[in-house]
């Protein structure tokens, strides 16, 4: 069984705060009828914060919920207007950055960038909906127009977005394909060094598991080398980043351990907890979902990566057990984020922000709502403002 899921079941505490459905809601439901292909869905999302953008009055975050988060390498901080954060895989092609601050997020990690252009997998459907789980399944292969384009897209996006107080990071990943372990960091390489110049912050994709191939993080050899060469070129290039490591929540309790100390030894700024699970490991989440209906995505039979609800049980848990082990780090927290009480409770968890994108599929407005139930449970513990709140304060 995996390591992090061990520590969910030993763990006390954790608190699945659910949330009731209004009319909104049924709008959404309405919507995904009328447009049943979810990939056509993702796709429109920019292009709804676009037009969320544009209706006057423009909607901004509650002014308690700015957050600074600094870090412990002297990284340049990063202001949010809200400590909620669009994971990666919400906007792949850089869209209509400046206008997510609009539907309620402080930051959009954009990607994930490979370093030329990807369709990803050929085959369909690449997104399936697992509603009983208020989950998701994954297999959309990295496509991405490459980090040139991405990179100008966000460079061009930075001031608005950072008038708005909305950070903007690229998540860096492998180009599949690149088998030889020397031309593979030249190539993460040379993707991270464009995404460096033009981001606020870099997430290295090191546990992607729907391109059929090894996921870095289970080569803990080849991890070593690369994270040396990221880190090592990170001293050539100002201002000084923060460079944090997404790894996935299936590892075990060696792997796990392995993992941490390697990142923890390269001086690597902190962590993103966690990619999606493997879908081929669904058993161990206790789905409501059969397992049979998580049906293979690749001709070789691999399931793709779910997200959703259903990881929140470990996201929590393994946040506080890691916040123990790197106290130094920064963390961002991302599974299973749907409610802003769970916004609170992994701040005090130890995680610095959190990312979400799943529950924009199953909650109208999510972030806005979220937000607003992130300052009521502040308001009810008399926390006054996030500004000097957590371990990153």
């Amino acid at each position: 069984m995996p390591d992090t899921l061990k520590i969910e079941q030993r763990s006390q505490g954790v608190v699945h705060h659910d949330y009731g459905r209004g009319l909104g809601d049924l709008m959404l439901e309405t919507g995904k009828a009328l447009i049943r292909n979810p990939e056509t869905r993702h796709h429109l999302l920019g292009t709804y914060a676009a037009f969320t953008d544009a209706i006057p009055p423009r909607s901004r975050p509650h002014s308690d919920l700015e957050k600074t988060v600094r870090f412990h390498d002297r990284s340049m901080p990063i202001t949010l207007a809200s400590p909620i954060m669009l994971a990666a895989g919400g906007n792949k092609f850089a869209e209509h950055l400046p206008a997510f601050s609009s539907l309620g997020f402080g930051a959009v990690t954009v990607g994930s960038a490979t370093s030329g252009a990807r369709d990803g997998n050929p085959f369909r459907p690449r997104m399936r909906m697992l509603p009983r789980d208020r989950s998701m399944s994954n297999s959309m292969g990295l496509n991405n127009p490459g980090i040139e384009t991405i990179a100008t897209e966000v460079d061009k996006a930075l001031g608005a977005s950072h008038r708005r107080k909305l950070a903007l990071g690229i998540s860096v990943a492998d180009t599949p394909g690149v088998e030889d372990a020397d031309a593979k960091i030249a190539d993460v390489l040379a993707t991270f060094r464009r995404a460096y110049r033009a981001a606020d912050y870099i997430e290295l994709n090191v546990s992607c598991p729907n391109t059929g191939e090894n996921r870095m993080d289970t080569q803990e050899a080849f991890l070593t080398d690369l994270l040396r060469e990221i880190m090592e070129a990170r001293k050539s290039l100002a201002p000084k980043k923060a460079v944090l490591v997404k790894i996935s929540p299936d590892l075990s309790a060696r792997a796990l351990d392995a993992n941490l100390q390697i990142i923890s030894d390269a001086g690597v700024t902190g962590l993103v907890l966690f990619n999606t699970f493997p879908g081929d490991k669904a058993r161990y989440l206790r789905m409501a979902t059969p397992e049979a209906d998580i049906l293979p995505v690749t001709s070789a039979g691999a399931k793709g990566g779910l997200s959703g609800r259903i990881l929140y049980k470990n996201t929590l848990p393994a946040v506080q057990y890691i916040r123990r082990q790197l106290p130094k780090l920064a963390i961002f927290a991302c599974g299973g984020v749907d409610h802003g009480a769970k916004v609170l409770d992994l701040l005090d968890a130890g995680a610095d922000a959190v990312q979400c994108y799943t529950v924009l599929a199953y909650r109208w407005n999510a972030v806005r709502k979220m937000n607003r139930e992130l300052l009521d449970s502040m308001r009810a513990r008399g926390i006054q403002s996030l500004d000097g709140y957590g371990p990153s304060a």
